[in-house]
């Protein structure tokens, strides 16, 4: 198991198995889920891309014209485009709107695996788009 984790370069080589971990992420309030996963997938040959990255800063604008904010927005378009598969986890107390963004934009790939506990403040939009798609 390899972990990317964001702004890190992206090098995808053939015959290797790449794992989004797309997600509740928001500081202070989501579990670090990531950590779990990373954990879990160790000694397998998944390639995992990890949204999640250590310099985040919560004062950036999320803007545009902000490049750091762009990077990350940037990095995982196209890390998610690039996966064969996507873990998407809703945690309960969140609200992880950019995480129902990303289920609209790939809940027809085909590649997702969503996780939405019992709490979620959405689950019932999340499991009918499941449903609906698979």
């Amino acid at each position: 198991m390899k972990e990317i984790k964001a702004p890190n370069q992206i090098d995808i080589k053939l015959n290797n198995r790449y794992l989004f971990l797309a997600g509740s992420i928001e500081m202070g309030v989501a579990e670090n889920w990531q950590e779990k996963v990373v954990r879990l997938l160790e000694g397998t040959d998944w390639i995992l891309f990890n949204p999640r990255r250590d310099d985040w800063d919560s004062t950036w604008k999320q803007s545009i014209d902000n490049p750091q904010f762009r990077e990350q927005v940037e990095w995982e378009l196209e890390a998610l485009t690039l996966a064969d598969k996507i873990i998407l986890y809703f945690d309960p107390p969140t609200k992880s709107p950019i995480s129902l963004l990303e289920l609209g934009l790939f809940a027809k790939s085909d590649k997702m695996i969503v996780v939405c506990p019992e709490g979620f403040w959405r689950k019932g939009n999340v499991d009918i788009v499941s449903e609906k798609y698979g």
